[in-house]
C-alpha cells in the first residue's frame, strides 16, 4: 500500500508540475506596455503569433503604431516641443538575450524614432548616438527628413510664449523664469540684483506654484513595451518626444538602458514612465528586473523600484510594468491616482487586449 501511495504521489506531483509548465507555456507569447495604448498592444501581440515575426521586430512594429497615432500627443512627432517649439523624439531597444542596447535620444526631423533605435542596435557597435548626428544616421539607414511640427505643436508652443514661457524648468537664474522667457544667467555674487531675485524667489515661486511642470497623462508619458515571445526570448523598448517645454537638448530616462527600460532574458524586463528627470536617478528598470532576480514578484518588484525613488524624491509623479520571462506581470505607480497599462498574451491568433488599472500609492504616503 506504501509503495502503490508513494507512485500514486509522484505520479500527482509529475501532472502538477506539468500543467504548470503548460500554463506558464501559454501565457506567452506576452506584450506588456505602459498606459493604455491597447493597439500597439494588439500590433506588437500580432506581429509573434500571426505574422512570426522576432521579438524586436514585434516590438518595433508595437511602438511604430504609437509614434504614428501620436499617442497622447506625448509619444511620436508633433507633440511636447521644446522651448524654441521643436519636437525631438527619443527611443530605446534592448534585446535581453544578447544584452544589446540600440538608442536615440533628441533626434531630429525623422518620425519613426524606434526604427532608427533598432538600426542603432543591429548596424552598430554603439548604443546611443544623439542629436543631429543622430539624425544624419538615420539618412544613412534610409530615412527620409521630415518636419515633426504640427498646427497642434505650434498651438501648444505659442500659448506657452503667451503665458510668459510657463511652466519651464529653470531654476537659480536671471531673470526670474517664473516671470520672464529669458535669455538666463545663473544667479551669482557678482549678478546683477542678485540680491533682489534671491530675496524674492520663495514668494515668487509660491505665487506661481500652480505653473510648475506636471507629468501624468497626456504631459510626458512614454510608451514603454515589454515583449517576450513563445521562446522566452525578452525584449524591452520606449518612444517617446519627452517632457513639453523642455530646455533644448534634454534627454530624459526613456532611451536609457536601465532607466527608461530594461531586459534579460534569463530573468524578465521592466519598463517605466513618468518624471524622467527624478526617475533616470535611480534605474528604476533595472531595479526592478533585480527585484525579480531575488524572487519578487513583477507588482511586489515595481513597488520596490518606485519607493527608492519616493524615499529621496516624494512627489515624483511615474508608473512601471514589470513581467517575469514566463509571463507573470504586474505593475505599480507612484503619484497618480491610477495607472492604466495594456495587456495581451498567449498564443490565440485571435488577440484580446485588456487594458488593466494598478492603484497608486500617493505623494509623501509611500
Amino acid at each position: 500500500m506504501y509503495l502503490v501511495n508513494k507512485a500514486t504521489k509522484t505520479i500527482i506531483v509529475f501532472l502538477l508540475v506539468a500543467l504548470q509548465a503548460d500554463y506558464s507555456r501559454q501565457a506567452l507569447p506576452l506584450v506588456i506596455n505602459t498606459w493604455g495604448f491597447s493597439n500597439s498592444t494588439l500590433r506588437a501581440h500580432q506581429s509573434l503569433t500571426v505574422g512570426e515575426f522576432s521579438a524586436v521586430d514585434a516590438l518595433v512594429e508595437g511602438c511604430s503604431v504609437c509614434e504614428r497615432e501620436q499617442c497622447d500627443g506625448t509619444v511620436g512627432y508633433g507633440g511636447s516641443p521644446d522651448e524654441t517649439g521643436e519636437t525631438t523624439l527619443d527611443a530605446m531597444i534592448m534585446d535581453g538575450t544578447t544584452m544589446n542596447v540600440g538608442a536615440v535620444a533628441a533626434l531630429r526631423e525623422v518620425k519613426h524614432a524606434i526604427a532608427v533605435a533598432k538600426h542603432v542596435l543591429e548596424n552598430t557597435k554603439h548604443t546611443l548616438l544623439v542629436g543631429n548626428q543622430a539624425t544624419d544616421f538615420a539618412v544613412m539607414m534610409g530615412f527620409q527628413r521630415e518636419t515633426l511640427e504640427t498646427d497642434r505643436s505650434k498651438e501648444m508652443w505659442e500659448q506657452w510664449k503667451t503665458n510668459h514661457c510657463q511652466p519651464n524648468f529653470w531654476t537659480d537664474v536671471i531673470p526670474s523664469p517664473s516671470m520672464s522667457c529669458g535669455p538666463y544667467e545663473p544667479v551669482s555674487g557678482n549678478s546683477v540684483n542678485s540680491n533682489f531675485w534671491s530675496s524674492s524667489t520663495i514668494d515668487v515661486d509660491q505665487k506661481l506654484k500652480s505653473e510648475e511642470p506636471e507629468f501624468g497623462r497626456y504631459n510626458h508619458d512614454t510608451i514603454g513595451m515589454i515583449v517576450i515571445d513563445s521562446h522566452g526570448h525578452v525584449v524591452a523598448g520606449t518612444s517617446t518626444n519627452g517632457a513639453r517645454n523642455k530646455i533644448p537638448g534634454r534627454v530624459g530616462d526613456s532611451p536609457i538602458a536601465g532607466s527608461g527600460a530594461y531586459a534579460d532574458s534569463a530573468v524578465g524586463a521592466a519598463a517605466a514612465t513618468g518624471d524622467g528627470d527624478i526617475m533616470m536617478r535611480f534605474m528604476p528598470s533595472l531595479l526592478a528586473v533585480e527585484g525579480l532576480r531575488q524572487g519578487l514578484s513583477p507588482m511586489l518588484a515595481g513597488e520596490a523600484a518606485l519607493a527608492r525613488i519616493a524615499e529621496h524624491y516624494p512627489d515624483f509623479v511615474g508608473g512601471i510594468v514589470v513581467a517575469t520571462k514566463d509571463g507573470e506581470y504586474g505593475a505599480a505607480c507612484h503619484g497618480l491616482t491610477q495607472f492604466p497599462y495594456s495587456v495581451a498574451e498567449g498564443n490565440d491568433s485571435d488577440t484580446k487586449v485588456v487594458v488593466k488599472t494598478v492603484n497608486c500609492r500617493k505623494k509623501r504616503n509611500l
